[in-house]
């Protein structure tokens, strides 16, 4: 039974940030400390760097040398391209997995712990949960690329500022669930269309988000 996977230092930030873009929190031509998010991340300048490079070949940052990047701005049409690619990808890595097959045992320990605890889950734990539940569906798709190309547009819970986080977790959990029992069953066409609905209401979310706030 493998353990769940977690993400590279570097390419965590980076989800950390896309994430922070994506929804808004981050505005365009904001700044950008090297030494101030490596404190605030107890990490070296070194990934945040790393984090720095991924987001400026996205179209997110542009690098100031030696100092930091600047939030350079999104539109609607850059979230919808960006929920799109993991609408596709997301849902053949669930494909899949379902059709071939996978040990499901600790993820389905994973799954009843949140479950159980959906309403009263700090955030770290519940980003924890999910980044393990999709990163773990991505791996039992046995194809490199695929899982190199979810890595990089991975932007942890997607919950934008219209929806609260409490009721977002509880929704997610519960798709995760329908998604696992689609897997388990073999439904590799099931899984493929529960998942890319699990991916569409999270796009839903920060399009709404964007659409009410003006940045």
């Amino acid at each position: 039974m493998q353990p769940l996977e977690i993400l590279p230092v570097r390419v965590r930030l980076a989800a950390i940030l896309r994430k922070s873009i994506l929804s808004g929190e981050l505005k365009n031509g904001q700044e950008l400390s090297l030494t101030e998010l490596a404190e605030q991340f107890n990490v070296s300048r070194t990934p945040v760097r790393e984090a720095f490079q991924i987001l400026e070949q996205e179209g997110l940052l542009k690098l100031r040398m030696n100092r930091g990047a600047i939030v350079k701005g999104i539109d609607a049409k850059f979230i919808q391209d960006h929920f799109d690619m993991r609408i596709l990808l997301e849902g053949e890595a669930a494909f899949r997995a379902a059709e071939r097959g996978m040990d499901l045992s600790l993820l389905q320990q994973e799954q009843s712990r949140a479950e159980e605890r959906s309403r009263t889950m700090e955030a770290e734990e519940y980003s924890k949960y999910n980044q393990g539940f999709h990163m773990a569906i991505w791996t039992a798709a046995d194809n490199q690329k695929l899982y190199d190309y979810l890595s990089g547009l991975w932007n942890g819970p997607s919950i934008g500022r219209s929806v609260e986080p409490e009721e977002h977790r509880t929704k997610s959990i519960q798709e995760h669930g329908h998604i696992l029992r689609c897997i388990a069953q073999r439904q590799a066409e099931e899984a493929r269309d529960a998942m890319r609905a699990h991916i569409q209401r999270s796009k839903n979310n920060i399009l709404e988000s964007f659409r009410q706030e003006d940045f």
